[in-house]
């Protein structure tokens, strides 16, 4: 039961960023998301992240998973910038833990061709939004997420839990909540889904650590 205290703490601090993102009181904000996020950082060093490669790979992904849900609080420019690059080097090291757990490259060689097509319109619907300098940087993120949750497909076919592609894709489509509502449609309904998919991704990849 006390293993699972610190996730109920986690998404108990995300209800209440959401409340308070709709009400606009940003003091709770600041408050309340680095709470939820040092949440998923607790629970996996409670599953054991420093006592393997692994581990530790995961965990410096969700170290700077973390700095970049701090930035994203900004609401400046900069602070956006801040926040996908500290999440593209999240990814990086999220694809780099996958490769230490044992990858099968050609699963992930066909799940990078299969991504393409939803990238494709993902590109389609979200870069013609995106502002000048913005834009390269965006479309880094997105190559490099594609390329993390391929290799965490390629994870699973070498033996790997099936939690890692899950918590993987389920990152990948809270990304895209963030991008809505940085580009398109600015909205607390961007975070009304895109934030448990989020925690809930950091949660599970955090828990894989101890498979």
């Amino acid at each position: 039961m006390k293993d699972w205290l610190l996730p109920g703490l986690t998404f108990a601090s995300v209800i209440v960023v959401l409340w308070a993102e709709a009400r606009k009181k940003r003091r709770l904000v600041w408050l309340f998301k680095p709470l939820a996020s040092t949440g998923f950082l607790l629970f996996a060093l409670q599953m054991g992240a420093l006592e393997t490669d692994y581990g530790k790979a995961v965990f410096a992904a969700l170290f700077l998973s973390w700095f970049g849900d701090v930035f994203l609080i900004v609401k400046e420019k900069w602070g956006f910038l801040a926040g996908l690059v500290s999440f593209l080097l999240g990814h990086l090291a999220f694809a780099v833990a996958f490769l230490v757990k044992g990858v099968s490259l050609q699963a992930s060689g066909i799940a990078v061709a299969a991504l393409l097509v939803p990238a494709f319109f993902v590109g389609r619907w979200l870069f013609p939004h995106v502002g000048g300098k913005l834009l390269r940087p965006v479309q880094a993120y997105f190559a490099v997420i594609t390329l993390m949750v391929a290799l965490a497909v390629g994870v699973v076919v070498a033996g790997g839990s099936l939690w890692i592609p899950v918590a993987a894709v389920a990152f990948y489509l809270s990304d895209l909540a963030v991008a809505r509502d940085a580009f398109v449609a600015p909205g607390i309904v961007n975070r009304l889904w895109g934030l448990p998919l989020y925690y809930g991704a950091q949660l599970l990849f955090a828990w894989t650590v101890a498979c």
